[in-house]
């Protein structure tokens, strides 16, 4: 199982599009959709180059993901997770109560994990609580 289209238009919209890097809420230099890997203040980067590199990492997120899950999953399902690990990063996804309830088989009690990720820098911010809305839609609508 590979990122869907779907998939990748959901972390586009909600990383958005940034040519020169920037610091994120949580202080991290970050450019494009939401990249930090190697990102340094300066940096610029074309919207083709940032759309080929997302494609590139959604595929890199997916393989963790496909490792840490032991349950079957949908395509609904499997690009929620992706979009998740890749805003929270696949140690945390590892560590969550979200994967451990996914990995027992209740599909329903993970899908509510979602909603609990909205903070960075320990505060709530309301692009996250929009975010997780979304994944956890996206993860029940097949």
């Amino acid at each position: 199982m590979q990122p869907s289209q779907a998939c990748f238009d959901l972390v586009a919209k909600f990383e958005g599009f940034r040519a020169h890097a920037y610091l994120c809420p949580a202080g991290v230099w970050t450019i494009g959709y939401g990249f930090t890997k190697g990102v340094k203040k300066g940096d610029t980067i074309t919207k083709g180059q940032a759309d080929a590199r997302l494609a590139h990492e959604l595929d890199d997120f997916a393989d963790d993901v496909k490792k840490l899950v032991k349950v079957p999953l949908k395509q609904c399902q499997f690009d929620a997770l992706v979009s998740f690990a890749f805003n929270v990063g696949v140690g945390a996804l590892r560590d969550s109560t979200l994967l451990k309830l996914l990995n027992a088989g209740n599909y329903a009690g993970a899908a509510d994990q979602f909603t609990r990720w909205n903070k960075a820098g320990g505060k709530v911010l309301p692009g996250l609580v929009t975010r997780r809305a979304a994944e956890k839609e996206m993860f029940l609508s097949c």
